[in-house]
């Protein structure tokens, strides 16, 4: 294991913006050139909080013009001829998201409580290009496939690793972002590990999140170390700080969220270059054209820049608590 920074907003199949629509969204958005907010009321997205960032605020404009074109390009549904799950969307005019919300800077919730993240941008600009409002629901972890397979949530964009196991029981879209596994820790021994033979000992004592890949990934690569099943990332970081567990080990964006939050706690960060960590969103796997809607809409996404953008927001080292 060595220490490394790595993410990667993986590519999906690009769906073409014609020639003509950007012509009448360019004219759109000369008449509109700065709003607000973009979407509903109870579901919006404020593009100042995006735009007015360092690395996009020169490009103001043509970042408002690719939300635009977002939403009026989607693929347009009606709730007449889509399947069940879609058509079930469109009629009550919401989407229900589920998230674990304590993952930042994937999904967190805030100290005045509002639910944000790089996960949650992509469910709002999802319920934008549907025309329709975002209803979050935060729950456990391991509570978000089973909600999604009774109808308690129609999607779950949560920071899920897209695994064979879990693709036996729901269908998913993306990856949206590559990554690996990492482990924080403030313990010089655990630093200075190179292989991970070296921490596969009793003495080393490691936390995960409860039903996450990272547990699986501790129990397989680490039989004989010590495991504590967490229900967030911020009681594992306690027991760090308390000397009860040596490091955490989880997926390399809320790594690099720890080290951000904590600047002065000695946290260090090993990356692992052993797991492909493909993040997708999950969907029921009922509803074909759900999926297909969702394909292309993360493909509009990518093939615009905006999954780079959100990137920068939220995955840079120097981004700020949101």
């Amino acid at each position: 294991m060595t220490k490394r920074n790595h993410y990667h907003l993986s590519p999906t199949p690009l769906i073409t913006v014609t020639p003509a629509r950007l012509l009448v969204l360019t004219g759109a958005a000369l008449h509109n050139s700065e709003p607000e907010s973009f979407g509903h009321e109870n579901g919006n997205i404020n593009l100042k909080e995006i735009v007015m960032s360092r690395v996009v605020r020169q490009t103001y404009r043509a970042f408002g013009l690719l939300l635009l074109a977002l939403v009026l390009a989607a693929p347009q549904v009606s709730a007449d001829s889509a399947p069940p799950k879609l058509a079930g969307i469109l009629q009550r005019g919401e989407l229900v998201l589920g998230t674990a919300a304590n993952m930042p800077p994937m999904t967190h919730t805030r100290a005045d409580g509002r639910v944000v993240g790089l996960d949650i941008d992509i469910a709002r600009l999802m319920a934008n290009a549907m025309g329709v409002k975002l209803n979050i629901r935060v729950m456990p972890f391991e509570r978000l496939l089973p909600a999604l397979q009774q109808g308690e949530v129609d999607v779950v964009i949560s920071n899920m690793t897209m695994n064979p196991k879990r693709n036996l029981q729901v269908a998913f879209v993306g990856p949206y972002l590559t990554s690996g596994k990492c482990i924080v820790t403030k313990r010089e021994d655990l630093a200075r590990a190179k292989e991970g033979g070296d921490l596969n000992v009793p003495e080393t004592r490691l936390a995960a999140l409860k039903g996450s890949t990272s547990a699986d990934f501790a129990k397989k690569l680490f039989p004989n170390a010590t495991l504590t099943l967490v229900d967030d990332h911020d009681s594992a970081i306690k027991l760090i700080q308390q000397d009860e567990i040596g490091g955490l080990i989880t997926d390399h964006p809320i790594c690099q969220s720890v080290l951000a939050r904590y600047p002065d706690a000695g946290f260090v960060s090993l990356f692992s270059l052993l797991t492909y960590e493909p993040i997708g969103i999950a969907l029921p796997g009922t509803d074909p054209l759900f999926i297909n809607w969702t394909e292309n809409f993360l493909g509009r996404l990518e093939g615009m820049g905006l999954l780079k953008e959100l990137g920068k927001r939220w995955l840079s080292a120097e981004t700020p608590e949101q």
